[in-house]
């Protein structure tokens, strides 16, 4: 185990599930591949949060108030809306600002939900790790998921804060400018901002409603 799964797992929260991964499901429903990236992670701790809730990493079913690996992935949840996503990829963590975190193409990589875009980020689990205690302030939001929760108390599980003004169209990364909302609802009404700027030049307007 390397020391920075173990570092990261150990700072986190008591685990989502506190029951070993269900190793049938697991195995069976998820790409072999990204399962076998995971596995050290969530090994460690069948789920978790870290930095205040800032950053979100999914246990393997989830629980009755949360969702787990295997039904945030499906595809009728939110992942349809977004066209071509690559079958394989796993998205396993989220951050503060509801911006997942992958497996795809056996690299980790950063999806932005308002684009649709991938960004390779690390090699592996281990290294995300790293990547991850070495500057959580940016990787997790969590300044701002500080500040939000000093004026509105805890986060509710389920819960991201998603921006009012979308980061692509120069919302601030502030507590001004973002709300708490359901993670799935989330996703998909970005998927629909993505899909309206796919083939907009720069600077074009885009339509959009304030989701409550």
């Amino acid at each position: 185990m390397s020391d920075a799964i173990s570092i990261l797992t150990g700072i986190g929260s008591a685990p989502v599930r506190a029951v070993p991964i269900d190793q049938d499901q697991w195995v069976q429903r998820l790409d072999r591949r990204a399962v076998r990236q995971l596995q050290s992670l969530l090994e460690m701790k069948n789920g978790f949060y870290a930095f205040e809730g800032a950053l979100h990493v999914l246990s393997d079913l989830g629980t009755s108030i949360e969702k787990g690996l295997l039904e945030w992935n499906c595809n009728e949840l939110w992942r349809k809306c977004y066209e071509g996503l690559p079958e394989d990829s796993l998205f396993f963590a989220e951050d503060i600002f509801g911006v997942p975190f992958c497996i795809c193409n056996e690299q980790v990589a950063r999806f932005d939900p308002e684009t649709g875009a991938f960004e390779a980020i690390a090699s592996d689990i281990e290294e995300w790790s790293q990547l991850i205690l070495d500057d959580y302030q940016f990787w997790t939001g969590y300044d701002v998921a500080h500040l939000w929760q000093m004026k509105h108390g805890p986060i509710p599980i389920g819960q991201r804060l998603l921006p009012i003004t979308p980061f692509v169209l120069g919302g601030e990364y502030s507590v001004a400018n973002v709300h708490a909302i359901d993670a799935t609802q989330g996703m998909r009404y970005r998927a629909s901002i993505a899909a309206q700027i796919r083939d907009m030049p720069d600077g074009a307007p885009v339509n959009f409603r304030v989701v409550e």
